[in-house]
């Protein structure tokens, strides 16, 4: 990241590039439409996955966009296909929409389901172990993907639910 401070609307994600670990600045920008149908664009990342993470935001968290506008970006032209990238952008949406920085240090990766759970991701000790290596202190991820042994310098948050894991966001703060 360019920014000479924490900015909201900015996650870390720790995506896969074939075999190697690679993390990935997320941002999103929430802003009132003055629409009656609101825009939903994302560069870089899945559409349709999109407007999928709002209505389970919504459903299971309570965080309200339907009426925003909400703009999705992954940094550097990166795309990113894989469903673990799903929790950073839950995240840096809930950080615009509140305008609130997330804490310096963090990074994450999860898939979210329909029903509100976070499912793991293929190789989640070399996601963790290069986000250490890279200096990272702080890593949200699902439950099954939580390190059996520590990891030095970083301390790893295990979640089920995005309830839970906006929580554990909140408490970040």
């Amino acid at each position: 990241s360019q920014h000479s401070q924490q900015v909201a609307g900015s996650c870390v994600l720790i995506t896969q590039e074939g075999t190697r670990p690679l993390l990935v600045e997320v941002q999103a920008l929430v802003d009132s439409s003055q629409s009656p149908n609101p825009r939903r664009l994302s560069v870089g990342l899945e559409q349709n996955r999109l407007a999928m993470l709002l209505a389970v935001m919504h459903r299971h968290a309570g965080v309200v966009c339907f009426d925003q506008d909400v703009f999705v970006n992954a940094v550097g032209g990166v795309k990113i296909t894989e469903p673990a990238a799903d929790l950073a952008i839950l995240f840096a949406i809930v950080s615009s929409l509140r305008d609130r920085p997330l804490k310096r240090g963090l990074a994450v990766f999860g898939e979210v389901g329909l029903a509100g759970e976070i499912r793991p991701a293929p190789r989640g000790q070399e996601r963790l172990k290069e986000a250490a290596k890279l200096g990272f202190d702080t890593a949200i991820v699902p439950r099954a993907n939580a390190p059996k042994q520590p990891i030095e310098g970083l301390t790893v948050i295990a979640v089920e639910r995005v309830e839970e894991a906006l929580e554990q966001l909140r408490g970040l703060e």
